[in-house]
């Protein structure tokens, strides 16, 4: 007779469970998570009423796996562009309420006479809300569409981001014992690094090579192949001391920028339903009744504590961030359950072996009761507004509609000079020290070995790095860099001036110290140490120009995979471009009756809703031109507006586009700005303001509540919250 192995007869076991408890569940209305841990306690090893499972380790490993997936899966919805369009009312929200339930949880195991841990512990797993469930809730409800629904999802993309981070961090807090140690603060560089690097890495890499291997992609092919990426990326974060949950989410977060997003997620859905399910089902394995039973009380306790907690810090953030009463309260509401990033939490806890063995099974305990109650409080958001609304002072309702308590200051004029920097100076900074450590822990070991020479190994190390090195410490040192706000030009000059130095200063100092550092890995001596520092700067300087047109091409690119996946859906890319606008070059043919006017005589503007952006007349280069320049026959226009009004533009000048540029152009950029009431812009005109002066600024386009103005008229007043889209050169001297 055939002997099954036991692992299968579990599996049979598990699947068969969760099957018939879901569709009991289904047929209740009950969130179907419940469903598979109710399944788990039916058929685990603490319940002898049905068939048990026997190999609990081997449904351990297929829970580990099930783990991957939903951080996979999850990373996949996620999309770092999605973290950054969530705005500051969700950020603010979800920052106060995840640091006021971690603070509250420790507290209130403290005072359950818990260990360190285990309210440490605690405190993550009353901190991350339940996507699922929520969205779920939402749904049945109809109330997707409203105004706190949107708060609501933001809220919950920045909690996904920051659960993976306490992942990080309360693993390292269990190997060093040591809330503030030396190892935590250097744990949270040291993911910062790495999720910097893979995220610049695989968004440079892996679009262009699914799409270059398109055509041989059938469904199993790309099923493979984007498993093969998340185990992989799995395996790079456990071997540099990480979670496989953070691994399989970086993966998942860098083919969500890409245009297969849509259909690996289609194809992987049923991999992870199946393996999810297998995990959930294994929470609900390692409860025991008795446990239940002796922890009752500070189940229902923490029960409390959660929903209370969650609704008044949820509100009281949401305020302070400028939302209403009423979108306040029903997102906090919303937002007061625990869920599947609990689980995991929690199992982190028992797997590492640091947490008590009560505390499982309490948090699963916990999870349940809040889901269950989470579609009746939302369904009671409405008349406890009305009540808290008629319980507090009018003053108060007053200024809690105005949204005014906290509003988001533009006011902080040197914020954007000193963003722009870092952002800069931080992204090449990731990317050379990483080439730096691969060069000496594994370049330079690696041809010592082959070549037998150490002083030509050196030196090979030396050419290689530096090589791969240029492109990026020319743009950390010499890339010419514009605040990324019009708002910062407007700056007192000698203020601005200062701030430039001191930027222009620290970069490049940084990227001095960076070669030096490569150096002194490799070199004994200080005169071999200084020849080449000083070798390879004046190459660097000298080279400036092949190197900016290299780095030119990577940003290009880096940009293009980034943004493919709305430019292939027909959304405007990363919000930048309302109207659909680019920038094509024109050349003004000897014939053309454009020669030998000015931009005023002309009034393309007017004519046909084009901005002329810059002028090239052999090497010189006019930017922003002004209504008195002249075009003369020969000159290459760089002009900028829709496709439609772009090809009426180009028959009146009877000639064809040369060169089609993206809306990141070399030369020139499109920025945003809002105005807001402290500005000086407000109540100005675009003629008073000084923005094509001062900032060397051309206003294209304003967003005015639901109206959008393209190629304002210079008489059209800034009013407060207007969004103004502004074209100018990629880099202004102060």
């Amino acid at each position: 007779m055939i002997q099954l192995p036991g692992l299968i007869i579990d599996l049979a076991i598990i699947l068969g469970a969760a099957a018939l408890i879901i569709l009991i569940f289904k047929k209740l209305n009950q969130p179907l998570v419940l469903g598979y841990i109710l399944a788990g306690f039916l058929v685990g090893p603490n319940l002898k009423l049905l068939p048990s499972v026997t190999d609990i380790n081997g449904v351990h490993v297929w829970a580990e796996i099930g783990v991957i997936f939903l951080l996979f899966s999850l990373g996949l919805e996620f999309s770092f562009k999605k973290l950054f369009k969530v705005g500051v009312a969700s950020s603010a929200t979800a920052i106060f309420e995840i640091i006021a339930m971690l603070l509250l949880g420790y507290c209130t195991g403290k005072l359950l006479g818990w260990s360190q841990t285990d309210s440490i512990f605690l405190g993550g797993i009353l901190s991350i809300s339940s996507t699922t469930i929520i969205i779920r809730a939402l749904g049945e409800l109809g109330v997707k569409k409203q105004k706190f629904a949107g708060l609501v999802f933001g809220v919950l993309v920045v909690e996904d981001l920051v659960a993976v981070l306490l992942l990080v961090l309360l693993s390292t807090l269990a190997v060093s014992q040591r809330f503030a140690s030396t190892e935590l603060m250097i744990s949270l560089v040291k993911l910062g690094f790495f999720l910097t690097l893979w995220f610049l890495t695989g968004i440079f890499l892996i679009p262009t090579f699914l799409k270059r291997t398109s055509k041989l992609m059938d469904d199993e092919t790309m099923l493979l192949v984007s498993l093969t990426f998340c185990f992989f990326m799995v395996i790079v974060a456990v071997k540099i001391g990480f979670s496989a949950a953070l691994g399989a989410f970086i993966m998942g977060s860098v083919l969500a920028e890409t245009t297969s997003a849509e259909r690996i997620e289609r194809l992987t859905t049923s991999v992870k339903e199946l393996f999810g399910a297998i995990f959930f089902v294994s929470v609900g394995m390692l409860i025991e009744p008795i446990v239940l039973r002796n922890y009752a009380v500070p189940i229902l306790i923490i029960s409390l504590v959660t929903i209370t907690g969650k609704i008044t810090s949820t509100t009281i953030g949401a305020l302070l961030s400028g939302q209403p009463l009423k979108n306040a309260i029903k997102a906090g509401i919303s937002l007061s359950q625990i869920g599947e990033f609990s689980f995991i939490i929690a199992t982190l806890g028992l797997t590492l072996k640091v947490t008590s063995d009560f505390l499982y099974p309490v948090a699963v305990a916990v999870s349940a009761i809040t889901t269950f109650t989470t579609p009746y409080l939302m369904r009671l958001s409405e008349p406890f507004y009305k009540l808290v609304e008629k319980s507090l002072p009018h003053k108060w309702i007053k200024s809690f509609s105005d949204g005014s308590s906290l509003k988001e200051k533009n006011g902080k004029r040197f914020e954007p000079v000193f963003s722009t920097y870092a952002n800069v100076v931080g992204l090449n900074f990731v990317i050379i020290i990483a080439i730096i450590f691969l060069s000496t822990r594994f370049l330079f070991p690696f041809l010592t070995s082959k070549i037998h020479n150490y002083i030509l190994s050196i030196i090979l190390t030396c050419f290689i790095s530096v090589t791969l090195m240029s492109p990026f410490l020319w743009a950390l040192a010499l890339k010419k860099i514009v605040p990324t706000s019009t708002n910062s030009f407007l700056l007192n000059l000698k203020y601005k001036v200062r701030l430039v130095i001191m930027g222009e200063i620290i970069r490049i100092a940084i990227a001095v110290f960076l070669l030096y550092f490569l150096f002194s890995q490799l070199f004994v001596t200080f005169t071999a140490l200084f020849t080449f520092l000083a070798i390879t700067i004046i190459l660097l300087i000298a080279l400036s120009k092949y190197l900016r047109i290299v780095y030119n091409y990577i940003e290009q690119r880096f940009v293009t995979n980034l943004y493919a996946r709305e430019l292939e859906t027909g959304k405007p890319q990363n919000e930048r471009l309302p109207w659909n606008i680019h920038v094509e070059k024109f050349e003004i043919q000897p014939e053309s009756d454009f020669a030998g006017k000015t931009l005023l005589q002309l009034a393309l503007r007017e004519k046909f809703r084009i901005n002329i952006v810059m002028i090239e007349r052999g090497e010189l280069k006019i930017t922003i031109p002004n209504k008195d320049d002249l075009l003369f026959p020969g000159d290459s226009i760089s002009v900028i507006g829709t496709s439609g009004h772009l090809e009426q533009f180009g028959k009146a000048l009877e000639t064809s586009v040369i060169e089609v540029s993206e809306p990141a152009y070399n030369e020139m950029i499109l920025q945003t700005f809002t105005v807001t009431g402290d500005s000086p812009l407000t109540g100005r005109t675009i003629l008073e303001s000084g923005i094509r002066q001062k900032a060397f600024g051309l206003v294209i386009g304003i967003e005015r509540n639901e109206e959008r103005i393209l190629n304002p008229e210079s008489y059209v007043t800034f009013l407060e919250n207007d969004r103004v889209w502004v074209v100018r050169e990629s880099a202004v001297k102060p």
